[in-house]
């Protein structure tokens, strides 16, 4: 047994339009920006998290709880470009832009988009972009925070 390791198995791309988030189609991908080389290593922030409702009663002795509502705090940091093209997602991902953040896992970067490899699809509106502090030995980079505008689909396959 051995340890999947995520360098360079990661790709990233941004969507405007996906007719069914539990199966995006190889086109739809395709079509998409695929932003992955202008993300910093660690730049790909996807936290879920869920919260607790109570269901103890008046009787209880032990606090109980039960699973609640899903949410994720989404924020994507970038390095900035030189070239048009290097600076799509800064000219891109503006003040609430709103489209589909495709996450796919532990296939290497350069395989191409095809049926039946599993992703994660979020519809997302951007809010506004995050210029990073200026600092020695560094790339310009910005902070892309983003809104999950409905339910994702966190274990999508690709049609």
């Amino acid at each position: 047994m051995s340890d999947l390791i995520s360098d360079g198995k990661t790709k990233v791309v941004w969507a405007s339009s996906i007719a069914n988030l539990a199966a995006p189609t190889t086109t739809e991908l395709n079509a998409g920006s695929d932003f992955t080389t202008r993300i910093t290593p660690d730049g790909l922030k996807l936290d879920p998290s869920t919260a607790d409702v109570d269901t103890s009663s008046l009787a209880s002795t032990f606090d109980t709880k039960t699973v609640g509502r899903i949410g994720f705090d989404v924020e994507v940091t970038f390095k900035r470009g030189t070239t048009a093209g290097e600076d799509l997602p800064y000219t891109t991902l503006k003040y609430g832009v709103s489209g589909y953040l495709v996450v796919r896992r532990g296939i290497d970067y350069a395989t191409a988009w095809a049926s039946g490899q599993k992703c994660e699809v979020y519809p997302i509106t951007c809010g506004e972009p995050q210029n990073s502090s200026p600092a020695a030995n560094e790339v310009m980079k910005f902070a892309s925070p983003m809104m999950v505008t409905s339910s994702p689909q966190t274990a999508a396959t690709v049609a």
